[in-house]
């Protein structure tokens, strides 16, 4: 079973918020086979801070088990952004694995 746009507008609510004050645009053009296609519109066109709303984004989506890939497709996420999550990612899934069952950090 896929993920809907509407799915993944829900994951991204924290950063809606703050596009929304800054009358930024997520676009859902696409979700096949878990490959989510994107575009940051509005007020994030030309904006300085959309690689990191960007990162944020995708963050987000990829933690969610039916996403493969995250798509900006006006280029919002600079490749090293991108190694610098999918790194992070590894590392949060190789420390959680290391954690004692019932165990609280």
């Amino acid at each position: 079973m896929g993920i809907s746009a509407e799915e993944i507008l829900a994951k991204i609510g924290p950063v809606q918020e703050v596009l929304d004050a800054h009358d930024g645009v997520v676009t859902v053009l696409d979700t096949s086979e878990g490959n989510i296609m994107l575009s940051l519109d509005g007020g994030c066109t030309g904006c300085s801070s959309t690689p990191m709303t960007a990162m944020q984004i995708y963050y987000s989506l990829k933690k969610l088990d039916d996403v493969n890939d995250v798509i900006f497709v006006n280029g919002e996420l600079p490749e090293y952004m991108r190694t610098f999550i999918n790194q992070k990612m590894e590392k949060e899934a190789a420390e959680s694995s290391e954690e004692e069952p019932g165990e609280i950090l």
